[in-house]
């Protein structure tokens, strides 16, 4: 038996009318792709995901320089 994986995509949509989010929501449903509202706590967790994604170098931070830097 062959297994064939596909590929998940997401896309985050933000808007300041929420008559056009229903409309493209409602559009995306009908035209099979799941849709999920994501609350605020949600969002910030995303956000700080990617953050620590982005900084992320792989290296150690010398402490005492850190709490230097920070103080």
């Amino acid at each position: 038996m062959l297994l064939k994986f596909v590929e998940m995509q997401t896309v985050v949509l933000k808007s300041n009318s929420k008559s056009e989010l229903k409309l493209l929501t409602d559009l995306a449903q009908k035209i099979g792709i799941q849709v999920k509202y994501l609350s605020e706590s949600e969002m910030e967790d995303l956000g700080m995901l990617n953050a620590i994604k982005k900084g992320r170098t792989k290296k150690f931070a010398d402490t005492d320089d850190f709490l230097m830097k920070i103080r």
